[in-house]
């Protein structure tokens, strides 16, 4: 068994108070993400960064009005991968976040970075959403496909590493975390849900939806302090 601990987003855009798509509590997650940062029994430490250009597909702002509201509004959306164009999907729409060269893209001070040993960066592709970590929002898990959304093939380089289980952490819980883990589910990990490591964008309804999706994926949902964390530490001294 080899475990790695996945930190999503914890970006400044994500964390209030200045945050343009802050998360409640966002900032607040940070003692524990730094706990975990540190615990031995981690293999690998990944950090997570939306990385967009300017003219995003999910920025609000890139689209006439009427309907081109934050967070209420949705366009359609193209799968860019070859042989797949006619597959859609509605995008819900955002405030502009997280453009790649901005402050607002940077890791919150807070995060102990010194701890990571990979950087993924996603999201980059501007004609469709990537909130996994792994694949873009139709599911695309091949690096080929994936090269212009990302800059590592995050698969890949945890099945170089041995890797077995995968632990997610960060925000959001009911998009970007949830999706991350539901990815790693389907690339073959073990995967492995932080509940108190994370926060939603729609903490009530959302989340609870996003737990039945992580449940149907076959994520376990833990806590920082449970039984699956603390049993890191057995099998790294076995």
């Amino acid at each position: 068994m080899k475990a790695a601990l996945i930190v999503v987003d914890m970006q400044e855009d994500f964390c209030p108070p200045n945050g343009s798509l802050a998360v409640h509590e966002a900032r607040t997650l940070a003692p524990t993400i730094n706990t975990l940062l540190s615990h031995p029994g981690f293999t690998l430490r990944v950090a997570s960064k939306d990385n967009h250009p300017a003219n995003h597909i999910s920025f609000a702002s890139n689209h006439p009005a009427p309907d081109n509201l934050p967070f209420s509004s949705f366009v359609t959306m193209t799968n860019p991968a070859p042989g797949k164009h006619t597959e859609t999907k509605p995008q819900r729409l955002w405030p502009i976040h997280c453009v790649a060269g901005t402050t607002g893209a940077d890791l919150i001070p807070e995060i102990d970075a010194s701890k990571f040993d990979l950087y993924v960066h996603k999201g980059m592709d501007a004609r469709v959403e990537m909130y996994s970590a792994f694949a873009d929002a139709f599911g695309n898990l091949d690096k080929e496909v994936n090269r212009s959304s990302v800059d590592v093939d995050l698969r890949g380089v945890l099945r170089e590493h041995g890797i077995t289980d995968v632990f997610c952490v960060g925000v959001a819980g009911d998009y970007c975390v949830k999706s991350t883990a539901v990815d790693a589910a389907r690339a073959g990990f073990r995967s492995f849900l932080v509940e108190d490591a994370t926060r939603c964008v729609d903490a009530g309804e959302g989340w609870e939806e996003a737990k039945r999706e992580l449940r149907e994926a076959g994520v376990g949902l833990v806590k920082s302090d449970g039984v699956e964390v603390k049993g890191l530490l057995v099998e790294e001294q076995l």
